[in-house]
C-alpha cells in the first residue's frame, strides 16, 4: 500500500525544472568586482583598572595585587572591524553603512582583484546610516543604479558581501516588504528582504535580477545577533541623494515644518469624521515654526504634502525630510470633517536635541472620579511651570479609561479639539456625547502631546 502511495505521489506531485530557478552566475561575475570589503582600524583606550590598594608588605593580598593588577591605569588597544560597500564611480567613490566607517582611524578597501587602498571619509549622515568614502584610482569596476520603486514584493534579490570577514559571499532571498518603518529611524522607508544577511554585510548592495543596486543593506532583526530571515536594506534612491548632497555641499539638508505627529487608528479616525484611517494626525505645533505661521492646528490630520500623499503617519517625516529648506510647498489638511489646502514654507532640520522635561508640581485640589479617571484641576502655579492656559490632570486612571491608554499624570488639554479649562467643563463637555461614541482627548504627556481615541460608556 505504501509502495501505491508514494508512486500516486510521484505521478502527481508538481514538477520544479532548472529553468525556473533563478541563475544569479551572470549577475555574480558581471557585478561582483565592483563590491569591496572595507576593514577599519580605530585606537579605543580602556577604561580605568581598578587601583592598588595602599598595603604593606607583610600583608596576606599585597602578593595577589602585585601579580594580577602590575600595571593599573588607562591602557589604548586597537579595535577592528569589518564591513562592505561597492564602487559607484570609475573615480573610487564608494558608497557603505555609516556605523562601518564610524569613527575609524584608518580605512583599508579591498577589491575583488585582491588590491587594496586606503580610504578616506567624504561625508556621513547617521540618520540614513549612509557613508561617502573615497579611495584613489581610476578605470575601476563601477555598480549600475536601479529603481527601488519598481520593486515588487516577492522578487528575486541578491546580496553581495563580507559576512564575518567572508569576502565576496553571495546570498539570495525575496523581496519581503517595502516602505518599512524601524524604531528611531524616521528617514528610510526600508526595503525588507530574505536574504540572508550578517555582520559583515553591512554596506554592501542590494541587486535586482538585471544587475541593478536596489539597496544598502544596513540592519538585520535578530534575536541572537544573527540572520534570522529578516533584513533591512536602505532604498539606494535614499542613498544616492545623500551622496550627492555630501558631494556637492558638504553636509546634508532636511526639511521640517515644527509638529509633533501621531498615527491615526481607525478609532481617531472615526471621532475626527475621517472615512478611513489616512494621513498624520497633529497633535502639538511648534509656536512661531513653519505650520504655525501657515495655519495648522493640533488635530488638524496631514493628507497630501507637496502632492504626495501621506497614507500613514511614518510617510510624513520622509516626504518633509526630502524637501529642500525654504520651498513653498501646498499641504492638504483634514479639518472640521472637510480637506483644505495651506501652503507652508519648510525650513531646515537643526540638530537633535534633547527634550526638557517637565517638573511635576505640588498636588492639586481633587475631584469626582469619571469615566474611569480620577481628575483634578490644576493649580494656577502648576500652569505656570508647564506654559499651560487649561487643562485637567488624571490622578488615576482604570477600567475604560486605562484600556484606552490613559495614564495618571496625563494631563487632559481637550475633547475633540474643545479646549478644557476645569473638571466641571470636562464634565459638561462629555454630557453632550451619546453611550458609545468614540471621541478624541489630547493629553500632554511630559514633555509632548498626543490624542487618544476614547469610547463613551458612561460614568
Amino acid at each position: 500500500m505504501l509502495k501505491v502511495l508514494a508512486l500516486v505521489f510521484l505521478l502527481f506531485a508538481p514538477v520544479v525544472s532548472p529553468a525556473q530557478l533563478p541563475d544569479f552566475t551572470d549577475l555574480v561575475e558581471k557585478q561582483g568586482p565592483a563590491v569591496v570589503n572595507i576593514s577599519t582600524t580605530q585606537s579605543v583606550r580602556s577604561p580605568l583598572l581598578p587601583q592598588v590598594p595602599q598595603l604593606q608588605e607583610d600583608d596576606p593580598f599585597y602578593e595577589f595585587f602585585r601579580r594580577f593588577i602590575p600595571n593599573p591605569g588607562p591602557r589604548e588597544f586597537q579595535s577592528q572591524s569589518l564591513g562592505s560597500g561597492f564602487i559607484i564611480s570609475t573615480d573610487g567613490y564608494i558608497l557603505t553603512n555609516a556605523h562601518v566607517v564610524e569613527a575609524a582611524d584608518e580605512i583599508t578597501v579591498k577589491l575583488n582583484d585582491k588590491r587594496e587602498f586606503k580610504a578616506k571619509v567624504i561625508g556621513s549622515d547617521r540618520r540614513t546610516d549612509v557613508a561617502l568614502i573615497k579611495i584613489e584610482g581610476g578605470g575601476l569596476p563601477a555598480v549600475r543604479f536601479g529603481d527601488p520603486g519598481r520593486l515588487k514584493v516577492g522578487e528575486w534579490v541578491v546580496a553581495i558581501g563580507s559576512p564575518f570577514g567572508f569576502e565576496n559571499t553571495v546570498t539570495a532571498g525575496i523581496v519581503s516588504a517595502k516602505g518599512r518603518s524601524l524604531p528611531q529611524e524616521n528617514f528610510v522607508p526600508f526595503i525588507q528582504t530574505d536574504v540572508a544577511v550578517n555582520p559583515g554585510n553591512s554596506g554592501g548592495p542590494l541587486f535586482n535580477m538585471r544587475g541593478e543596486v536596489v539597496g544598502i543593506n544596513s540592519q538585520i532583526y535578530s534575536r541572537t545577533g544573527g540572520f534570522m530571515g529578516l533584513s533591512f536594506a536602505i532604498p539606494i534612491d535614499v542613498a544616492n541623494d545623500i551622496a550627492q548632497q555630501i558631494r556637492t555641499a558638504g553636509k546634508v539638508t532636511r526639511g521640517r515644518i515644527g509638529v509633533v505627529i501621531q498615527p491615526i487608528t481607525k478609532e481617531l479616525a472615526e471621532s475626527f469624521g475621517l472615512t478611513r484611517p489616512a494621513g498624520a494626525l497633529v497633535n502639538s505645533v511648534e509656536k512661531g515654526g513653519p505650520a504655525d505661521k501657515a495655519g495648522i492646528e493640533s488635530g488638524d490630520v496631514i493628507l497630501r504634502f507637496d502632492g504626495k500623499p501621506v497614507s500613514s503617519s511614518e510617510d510624513l517625516p520622509r516626504i518633509v525630510g526630502a524637501t529642500r529648506p525654504g520651498t513653498k510647498v501646498t499641504v492638504q489638511i483634514f479639518r472640521n470633517k472637510s480637506a483644505r489646502d495651506v501652503q507652508v514654507v519648510v525650513a531646515e532640520l537643526q540638530d537633535d536635541r534633547a527634550a526638557r522635561q517637565s517638573r511635576r508640581g505640588g498636588k492639586p485640589p481633587a475631584a469626582a472620579t469619571q469615566y474611569g479617571m480620577t481628575l483634578a484641576d490644576l493649580t494656577e502655579a502648576r500652569r505656570r511651570e508647564l506654559k499651560l492656559e487649561g487643562g485637567i490632570l488624571v490622578e488615576n486612571a482604570q477600567g475604560a479609561a486605562a484600556r484606552a491608554g490613559i495614564r495618571a499624570g496625563d494631563i487632559i488639554l481637550a475633547v475633540n479639539n474643545q479646549d478644557v479649562k476645569s473638571v466641571d467643563q470636562f464634565k459638561e463637555l462629555m454630557g453632550h456625547f451619546e453611550k458609545g461614541r468614540i471621541i478624541a482627548l489630547l493629553v500632554r504627556r511630559g514633555g509632548n502631546s498626543l490624542y487618544i481615541p476614547f469610547r463613551v460608556d458612561g460614568n
